[in-house]
C-alpha cells in the first residue's frame, strides 16, 4: 500500500507548476512528452506500429511549429501524429479520457493533449515548454518541436528554433497576422531558418473562405522582404478536423497545392551543416582515463577530420596531427559535422575545455569584440555597460555590453534608437569579451556564431544572440573587420591620417558625423574652460587649457584604444584559464 501511495504522489515539477494532489487525482497521461519534467516516458519508435514504414536516416527533417497563442500548434502536431498512425492504442484511450477532463474542443478529441503533458499546460490550455516528437513515413523521418506561442515564453520558442531546419508558422484564419506571429517570424529568420510553411489554420471557422486565405497570404507576403526566407509556401488547413493535413480536403477545391505532410516530405531546406566547411571542433572535455590515453572530446561544429590530418589548437596556436578519431563504437574512419568524437594526437599539446581544434591553415581566430543581434529574455531591462558572462560553444568568459545600437520594431522590423531592451525585445549590440573566444559569424557557423549571456550573480540566462560581424586582431596588429560595410580605403596623406585619427575611425568620411564629432569636442572643451575659470584659473590660461584639450585629447584617446587593442592581441598568445563550469 505504501508503494502505491508513493507512486501516486506528485513530483517536484508538478509542485513547481502549482499542481496539488487534488489536481492530479485520477490524472492519466495523455501523450508522451520526452525531455520534460512531469511527463511520462518518451514515445516508442512508431515504426513498429506502421507497416511497412522504412524511412532513410539521411532524410531526417527537424522542424518547429510556431506562431501566436491559440493558433493551434499543439493540435496540429497531435493531428499529424494521429493521421500518420504514430499514436498507439493505449495513448488513444488516454486521449479520449483526458479530452473529457481537460479538453477544450467540447466532446471531440483534443489532439493538443498528445503534446501538452505538463499539468500547468493542461490547466491553462497553453504550451509552456518545448515538446519534441518523432514520427516517420515511408519517405521521411521527422523530429517536431512544438513551441509555445505565448509572449511570456518567447525564449522557449527561440530555443526550439535554434535546432530546426524548417518552420511551420501558424496563422489563425479568424485573427490574421498578430504581433507574436511577426515576432516568431523574425526570430525564425534570425536563427537562420530559410524554409517556412505558412499554415492558415482554423479554416473551418471561416467557412473555408478562399478570399480570407488570400487576404492572409497577401498580408504575410508584405513582411517577407524584411525576413531572410528563401523558400515560402502556404497551406490552408483545419488542424482540428484534419483538412489538408495528410489528405486533400474536399472543403477547399480552390486549393491546388500540396498538403502539409506532402510539403514536409518534399522540402529541401538550406542548412549550415555542410561537410565542405572547414573542420572546427570546440573541446568539451579532455579524456584522461590512464597514462596511455589523452583524448580531446567534443562535437564537430563543421567539416570532417581523419587520422593524419594536421590541426591547430586555438587560442594557443599549438600544432599537431591526428593520431586517431574515436566514435561511440571505437576508432572510426572520420568525424563529420554533428558527430560526437574524441581525437587523439601525435603530440602532447595543452588544450582544455573552451579551446577550439581546427584544421591547419584555417583563418579563424579568437575575437575581442563582436556586433550581434540578441533576444533579451528576462523582465529587467538591459542597458549598455552591463557586465555578464558569455558562453560561446564550450568557451565561457566575462563580457561587457559596450553599446546598444538599436532595437527592432516588431511591427515594421525597422531598427530604432533605444536606451534599453525590455523582455522579449530584439536588439543590436556591441559586445567585448574579456577572454577572446574563437568565433565566426552565425551565417558561417551556427556553433561558433551563437552565444548566450548569463547573469554573473544569479547564473540566469538573460539573452541569446547571433554574431553578425566581428573585429579581430590581424598579423602586425592591424585591426580588420569581418563586416564588409565597415571596410574602407586608408587615407594616404599625412594630414588625412591625422584628421582621421582625430575624428575617429569612419567619421572622417562622413561630413555630418565629422561635424557632429567636432561640435561635441568643442562643447566638452568649453565646459573645461568654464570649470577652470570657476576654480580661479585666469581666463587666458583656461582658454589655453581648453584649446589643448580640444586638439590633443582625441589623439590620447586613440592611443589608449590602440594600446587596449594590442593588449587584447597579446592575450591571444597566452593560454586562457580553462573553464570547468556547469558540465558538458
Amino acid at each position: 500500500m505504501s508503494n502505491a501511495l508513493e507512486d501516486n504522489r506528485p513530483d517536484e515539477a508538478d509542485w513547481a507548476q502549482g499542481s496539488t494532489p487534488a489536481a492530479l487525482e485520477d490524472q492519466t497521461f495523455a501523450g508522451p512528452a520526452p525531455d520534460r519534467a512531469g511527463a511520462a516516458a518518451p514515445i516508442v519508435d512508431p515504426q513498429a506500429a506502421m507497416e511497412p514504414v522504412v524511412a532513410p536516416a539521411e532524410s531526417l527533417l527537424r522542424f518547429i511549429t510556431c506562431g501566436s497563442v491559440d493558433d493551434g500548434k499543439s493540435t496540429l502536431i497531435g493531428r499529424l501524429l494521429f493521421e500518420t498512425n504514430a499514436v498507439f492504442d493505449d495513448q488513444m484511450e488516454a486521449l479520449e479520457k483526458d479530452s473529457k477532463k481537460f479538453g477544450t474542443t467540447g466532446g471531440d478529441l483534443d489532439f493538443a493533449l498528445l503534446v501538452d503533458g505538463l499539468s500547468a499546460e493542461r490547466e491553462q490550455g497553453i504550451t509552456i515548454d518545448v515538446a519534441y516528437r518523432y514520427f516517420s513515413t515511408g519517405k521521411r523521418a521527422f523530429i517536431i518541436a512544438d513551441t509555445p506561442g505565448h509572449e511570456q515564453y518567447t525564449r522557449n520558442m527561440a530555443t526550439g528554433a535554434s535546432q530546426a531546419e524548417l518552420a511551420v508558422i501558424l496563422v489563425d484564419a479568424r485573427k490574421g497576422i498578430l504581433p507574436q506571429t511577426r515576432r516568431h517570424s523574425f526570430i525564425t529568420s534570425l536563427v537562420g531558418i530559410k524554409s517556412v510553411v505558412i499554415a492558415v489554420n482554423k479554416m473551418d471557422l471561416v467557412d473555408f473562405s478562399e478570399e480570407r486565405y488570400e487576404e492572409i497570404k497577401k498580408g504575410y507576403q508584405e513582411i517577407l522582404p524584411q525576413l531572410g526566407f528563401t523558400d515560402v509556401s502556404y497551406v490552408p488547413l483545419s488542424a482540428k478536423n484534419g483538412d489538408n493535413i495528410v489528405t486533400r480536403s474536399p472543403n477547399t477545391p480552390w486549393y491546388k497545392g500540396e498538403t502539409l505532410l506532402e510539403r514536409l516530405e518534399t522540402a529541401t531546406p538550406e542548412t549550415f551543416e555542410a561537410d565542405g566547411s572547414p573542420f572546427r571542433m570546440p573541446v568539451q572535455w579532455v579524456n584522461r582515463p590512464n597514462l596511455d590515453f589523452r583524448g580531446f572530446c567534443g562535437t564537430v561544429a563543421s567539416g570532417t577530420i581523419r587520422a593524419g590530418d594536421r590541426i591547430v589548437s586555438l587560442p594557443s596556436g599549438q600544432r599537431s596531427s591526428v593520431k586517431a578519431v574515436w566514435g561511440p563504437d571505437g576508432i572510426t574512419e572520420k568525424g563529420r559535422t554533428g558527430d560526437a568524437i574524441t581525437l587523439t594526437l601525435n603530440d602532447e599539446i595543452d588544450a582544455s575545455r573552451g579551446d577550439v581544434i581546427v584544421r591547419e591553415g584555417d583563418g579563424v581566430l579568437p575575437v575581442k569584440t563582436v556586433e550581434a543581434d540578441i533576444l533579451w529574455m528576462v523582465d529587467r531591462p538591459m542597458v549598455a555597460g552591463g557586465r555578464l558572462n558569455a558562453k560561446l560553444g564550450s568557451h565561457q568568459t566575462p563580457a561587457t555590453l559596450r553599446a546598444l545600437n538599436g532595437s527592432v520594431d516588431i511591427h515594421s522590423y525597422e531598427v530604432k534608437p533605444a536606451n534599453a531592451l525590455l523582455m522579449n525585445e530584439i536588439g543590436k549590440v556591441t559586445i567585448a569579451f574579456d577572454r577572446p573566444p574563437v568565433a565566426t559569424t552565425y551565417t558561417e557557423n551556427r556553433e561558433l556564431g551563437a552565444f548566450i549571456l548569463i547573469d554573473q550573480l544569479t547564473n540566469e540566462t538573460v539573452a541569446l544572440g547571433v554574431i553578425n560581424s566581428l573585429a579581430r586582431p590581424a598579423a602586425g596588429g592591424v585591426r580588420t573587420t569581418a563586416s564588409a560595410a565597415t571596410a574602407g580605403a586608408q587615407p594616404k596623406s599625412g594630414f588625412a591620417k591625422l584628421k582621421a585619427e582625430w575624428l575617429g575611425g569612419g567619421t572622417a568620411d562622413d561630413p555630418d558625423k565629422a561635424a557632429a564629432a567636432t561640435a561635441a569636442r568643442a562643447t566638452a572643451s568649453g565646459l573645461i574652460i568654464v570649470i577652470a575659470v570657476l576654480m580661479g584659473l585666469p581666463v587666458l590660461a583656461a582658454a589655453i587649457l581648453g584649446a589643448i584639450d580640444f586638439l590633443v585629447r582625441p589623439f590620447i584617446t586613440s592611443r589608449l584604444a590602440d594600446n587596449d587593442e594590442r593588449t587584447g592581441q597579446a592575450e591571444l598568445s597566452e593560454k586562457p584559464a580553462p573553464y570547468y563550469g556547469d558540465g558538458i
